[in-house]
């Protein structure tokens, strides 16, 4: 589409935000884009913001493409004619409602309350900033039927989002993303939203409900006296400026560790994230000041948990006493052996359980858990479909861990998205009890790679913002499907899976069978050697990610270095192999 035909296109769709009931700050923003800032307006009116994998998330300002109240009003209005339309048999339909450190995060959550409210709906709102897994809690707690979080997780400071929750605790999933996405988009006037309502149906949930949360979160402990014996091991724990200021250290006060330390400029709840570019723990950056305080005190353990407290990264020391940080995958390579192999000596695995991961998350918790003979479910990347499986097999077996290697782990059933709160009692546990057992939580993980093998995993992001952005990647999608390679380092390339059609490929016998998995724009190559390449394109970001799998073989810890070393240069040789770079 040439540009003017464009231009015309979204001077219409802007001029019908002109024609409605909006604030002047926004009318005159608009008029200036109009009159000034062509390229703007393209950008801020060529899309509607719609859900993807973690909601609606955008830049924050003025525009259908960005995030303000008027994209957050739509979004609501259409998700209570949703809900009048489910649960049309109650007396009365509830919502719980939450909110991170962002900038225009309590506008949001505000102005989602009164609109709630005005259409008759009952809404909880916490008095100040909660981490995303206290939402979850709190909706099941009172019985809601939904839940919205105002957060971007780890998104730069101009960003902001909006994700959606239903009654079961967890991130919608299908049907009920659709059917929302279609509500809003029959909203066609700003003045279709009702803003004024009652606040006789706005309720503020007291700050003793975190008490509450914290002794669940406290009933995961397994090793008690492992803590007792260890309570003075050093952590140093930092929120990112976010909302893990208060939870997180008041859970590992209550789990009974009496030496953490904080970093006290990045305990300042702040939108704006000064002291980090971006408020992301898979970034070493993110950590720079934790790791600094840990070299200060002799810490050994360093945790970050990002702005909504829903994901972790940690760093350890290695057999060097270097502090190094771990991945995503390493982390909850850790948690699943620590859980299980203390669930199996407490004689609690009776073949009645399970764990989830994603399908781009390390084979390796496969792995794990066929040694306790405990059943694993794979899932698309997102944790909402980790809390999908937890609701269909609720009552029918019990779920120990979920994991994601983007940073997200969930252990117990009480909060149905991932818990970096919990997540940080758990680390810090199964470090007391790898201590206990006089190791580190390094060596730990030295000692699982020597029982199941290494498994080397690396990521790629590459970001292509705006429309053309956007059309790049689907190109790329179109041509990876349409062109796959027949090798990877050497190795043949036997399994393709397309989850955008449900489908694997077996490709020495040409045999096509079907994935119940629901479709994704995701695809897989596996190869003979255990090799997994898994491409999707970001369903909350302008990028498409590269996920990378190669295992290899330690027989002494001493060899590690070398043999991380021989992985990473194969997956280098992979990515030139697929022009990445």
């Amino acid at each position: 589409m040439e540009n003017k035909e464009l231009l015309r296109e979204v001077s219409l769709k802007a001029q019908t935000w002109l024609d409605s009931n909006i604030d002047n700050d926004t009318r005159n923003s608009i008029g200036d884009m109009m009159e000034n800032e062509p390229m703007e307006l393209i950008e801020s009116f060529y899309q509607s913001l719609e859900f993807g994998t973690g909601g609606l998330r955008g830049l924050m300002g003025v525009g259908t493409n960005r995030m303000n109240i008027y994209t957050v009003g739509m979004a609501t209005q259409g998700l209570c004619n949703y809900l009048k339309s489910s649960f049309s048999e109650l007396e009365e339909i509830k919502v719980a409602i939450a909110h991170d450190c962002r900038n225009n995060s309590r506008l949001f959550t505000e102005t989602c309350a009164g609109i709630f409210a005005a259409n008759g709906i009952r809404a909880y709102i916490f008095s100040d900033l909660r981490p995303t897994p206290e939402l979850s809690y709190a909706l099941r707690y009172f019985q809601c039927q939904s839940g919205v979080i105002i957060t971007a997780s780890h998104n730069p400071k101009e960003y902001n989002g909006y994700k959606v929750y239903w009654d079961d605790g967890g991130q919608i999933v299908e049907p009920h993303d659709r059917n929302i996405i279609a509500e809003v988009k029959k909203i066609s006037s700003i003045d279709e939203i009702k803003f004024d309502g009652d606040p006789q149906l706005i309720d503020t949930i007291p700050n003793s409900f975190d008490d509450l949360y914290i002794d669940r979160v406290t009933e995961l402990s397994l090793s008690p006296e492992a803590i007792m014996n260890q309570h003075d091991l050093k952590i140093v724990y930092t929120p990112i400026h976010g909302t893990g200021v208060k939870l997180v250290p008041m859970a590992l006060a209550k789990y009974g560790f009496t030496r953490v330390y904080n970093v006290p400029e990045q305990d300042e709840v702040n939108g704006n994230f000064p002291t980090v570019i971006s408020p992301n723990p898979e970034e070493s950056a993110a950590l720079a000041m934790a790791l600094d305080k840990a070299g200060e005190v002799g810490a050994d353990l360093v945790m970050a948990t990002d702005p909504d407290s829903d994901r972790v990264g940690i760093a350890v020391r290695d057999l060097e006493g270097k502090l190094i940080l771990l991945n995503g995958n390493q982390t909850g390579a850790l948690l699943y052996y620590y859980l299980l192999r203390k669930w199996s000596e407490n004689g609690k695995i009776t073949g009645n359980q399970y764990v989830v991961k994603t399908i781009v998350t390390t084979e390796l918790l496969a792995d794990i858990a066929g040694k306790y003979e405990v059943e694993i479910f794979d899932v698309l990347t997102g944790f909402k479909f980790i809390a999908d499986i937890m609701r269909r097999e609720e009552g029918k077996k019990e779920f120990i861990i979920g994991s994601e290697e983007s940073y997200g782990y969930l252990a117990g059933d009480f909060v149905r998205d991932k818990d970096a709160v919990m997540a940080c009692a758990l680390i810090a546990e199964t470090a007391a009890w790898a201590k206990e057992e006089g190791k580190t939580l390094y060596e730990l993980l030295l000692d699982i790679y020597m029982e199941f093998g290494i498994y080397h995993e690396e990521l790629v992001s590459t970001y292509k913002t705006g429309k053309e952005g956007a059309e790049l990647i689907a190109k790329m999608m179109v041509d990876f499907r349409s062109t796959p390679p027949e090798e990877l380092a050497g190795s043949k390339v036997n399994h393709i899976y397309d989850y955008l059609d449900s489908t694997s490929l077996d490709k020495s016998t040409g045999k096509k069978t079907s994935v119940n998995l629901p479709k994704s724009n995701v695809l897989q190559y596996l190869t003979a050697d255990n090799t997994k390449v898994s491409i999707r394109p970001s369903g909350t970001e302008p990028k498409i990610k590269f996920y990378f799998s190669v295992k290899g073989r330690l027989s002494d810890r001493s060899k590690y270095p070398e043999a991380r070393k021989e992985m990473a240069a194969k997956i280098k040789k992979i990515k030139k192999e697929l022009g990445i770079d």
